[in-house]
């Protein structure tokens, strides 16, 4: 009975070592990440092999697991550029990335937990101001803007390809300019949009004269094949056609056949 305690104590120390080893080595992943192994012992951060997936790993104490998230992120950034003439220009813009799963190991081993600092910030800065500075204000205010866009992403993504992380796109949420340059534009493009709608008048204008005139050169011509077909026995014989038509009608009264100026017939007392 008295050897009791002495046994039981190594026993709970044991156990208590236990317990520490296996906490040390239990490392639970959640949804949307990624554990990059780092062995102590063994040359360092694994590159040569997929890192760690969701769920429960056990490791060795001595090892050390550095979490990411492998989700789609969104970097916000708002930025002083100069256009291609030298005006501020604020561009504010939205990137969404994720580093590349599969080169986890080396993102963590040459650019480090602080990537988006270190890495994403810097290309898409660089990025945005060598595009803007290719445009003049105008062009970034009005009709540029997707084409600006675009070509933001692909720069920014042709630096980010080398680096282990994946850009998905680039969005130009805002582009402020100086007052005075935006009220400049403002009214140039007004003054434009008033210039289209009087060429658009006038050329309305034209077309309907235009269709006047056909219609006038229309009607003449018609006129000129009428009377050039209407003979004296045409219209002579039209002349006793209407004649047979009012001799039938009961308002007739008295018809004088051939002598009228032309030989027609003349009705008289007609009611």
């Amino acid at each position: 009975m008295e050897r009791l305690p002495k046994i039981g104590i190594p026993i709970i120390i044991g156990v208590i070592i236990l317990i520490i080893i296996l906490a040390k080595s239990a490392v639970t992943i959640d949804s949307g990440q990624a554990g990059v192994l780092y062995k102590t012992f063994d040359n360092g951060v694994v590159t040569d092999k997929p890192p760690l997936g969701e769920g429960f790993h056990i490791v060795a104490p001595w090892n050390e697991v550095i979490i990411y998230e492998v989700r789609q992120q969104e970097l916000f950034e708002k930025m002083k550029v100069l256009s291609s003439n030298g005006l501020d220009i604020i561009l504010e813009t939205t990137a969404w990335y994720m580093p590349n799963p599969v080169d986890l190991g080396k993102l963590h081993q040459e650019k480090g937990a602080d990537y988006l600092d270190r890495i994403i910030k810097p290309a898409l800065r660089s990025a945005a101001r060598s595009v803007v500075g290719r445009y003049t204000p105008e062009q970034l205010y009005s009709s540029k803007r997707d084409i600006i866009q675009n070509e933001i992403f692909d720069e920014t993504k042709k630096i980010l390809d080398d680096q282990y992380i994946i850009l998905n796109d680039v969005l130009v949420r805002d582009v402020t300019l100086p007052p005075t340059i935006k009220d400049a534009i403002e009214r140039k493009l007004k003054q434009e949009q008033e210039s289209l709608e009087y060429e658009f008048r006038l050329v309305t204008a034209a077309k309907e004269a235009e269709k006047v005139i056909i219609e006038a050169e229309g009607k003449a011509e018609s006129n000129r094949i009428l009377s050039a077909s209407l003979t004296d026995k045409i219209l002579q014989d039209k002349g006793i056609d209407a004649t047979m038509k009012l001799a039938e009608s009961p308002n007739s009264k008295v018809i004088v056949i051939g002598s009228g100026d032309s030989g027609l017939p003349i009705i008289l007392g007609n009611q």
